[in-house]
C-alpha cells in the first residue's frame, strides 16, 4: 500500500466511531473517523483516556461502569483529555465530514456507504502519514468499530470490502466489533469524531477546543471537497 517506502511498525491499531448514515436522515452532516497508532503507543494511549475518563466519572459522581458520551462532557473537559494524549508520539486522529447537501446522489443502502467511507479514510489519512515513514513491510490494520449500529448479517461486509479493495497490496485487515461501552479507545474515537463534526455544524461548540488541538496529530476533510466553500 506504500511501495517504495520501508515501514518499521508491522501493526497498526484503529479504534472507529461512525456517526449516523441514514437515508432519512434530515441532518446536513455526518461524520466517520477514527484514531489510529502503532503497537508502540497502543496501551499508552487507552491507559492516558482510562485515567481521564475516571476522573471526570468520580467528579460527576458516576459509576466506573457508566459510559461518558463526547456530548456529556464540557469543552474544558475535552481540552483536559486531548492535552494528555495528543503529545504521544504515534497518535493520529483522522475525521471525515461529509456534507449531503452537495452530494448528488442520496445514500440508498447506508452499509454499503459506509464501507466506502472507510476506504476514503484509509486514502486520505492513513496513507499520507504512511509515506512519511522509510519502511516496505506490510501492515496489518487491526480495525476495533463500534459495533451498535450494524446489522448482524453484515459484520464481514467491511473486512471483505477492504480486502478487496486493495488487493494489490500486501497488507490485511483485521476488523473486530465492540460495544463502546466497554471499550475506551472507541470512546475516544467518539470524543475525536464529535468534536471535528461540530466544527461543521456550529463552531461555537468547539472553537476553543480546537484552537488546543495539534495539527500535526489530526486529519480532518470534507467530503466532497467541492463543497468546502460553500454553505
Amino acid at each position: 500500500m506504500h511501495q517504495g517506502v520501508i515501514t518499521t511498525w508491522k501493526y497498526m491499531y484503529i479504534w472507529m466511531k461512525v456517526g449516523s448514515i441514514h437515508k432519512n436522515s434530515k441532518t446536513r452532516y455526518f461524520a466517520v473517523g477514527w484514531y489510529f497508532c502503532f503497537e508502540e503507543d497502543k496501551i499508552k494511549i487507552k491507559s492516558k483516556y482510562k485515567k481521564e475518563n475516571f476522573k471526570l466519572k468520580k467528579a460527576k459522581e458516576l459509576a466506573l461502569d457508566v459510559e461518558i458520551k463526547s456530548y456529556d462532557m464540557t469543552e474544558e473537559e475535552k481540552i483536559q483529555i486531548f492535552s494528555k494524549i495528543q503529545d504521544i508520539e504515534t497518535f493520529h486522529g483522522c475525521v471525515k465530514v461529509f456534507d449531503k447537501k452537495y452530494m448528488r446522489k442520496e445514500i440508498v443502502d447506508s452499509n454499503i456507504f459506509f464501507n466506502y467511507a472507510v476506504k476514503v479514510l484509509i486514502q486520505d489519512c492513513i496513507l499520507p502519514v504512511l509515506n512519511l515513514q522509510e519502511n516496505d513491510e506490510p501492515i496489518e490494520f487491526i480495525i476495533n468499530i463500534n459495533n451498535r449500529n450494524i446489522r448482524v448479517g453484515e459484520l464481514n461486509n467491511l473486512e471483505t470490502y477492504l480486502k478487496t479493495e486493495f488487493c494489490i497490496y500486501d497488507d490485511d485487515f483485521e476488523i473486530t466489533y465492540y460495544d463502546s461501552k466497554t471499550n475506551y479507545g472507541i470512546q475516544l474515537a467518539d470524543l475525536t469524531v464529535n468534536t471535528f463534526y461540530n466544527s461543521y455544524k456550529d463552531i461555537s461548540i468547539v472553537e476553543n477546543l480546537i484552537k488546543e488541538l495539534k495539527p500535526k496529530n489530526f486529519r480532518v476533510s470534507l467530503f466532497p471537497r467541492s463543497s468546502s466553500n460553500k454553505k
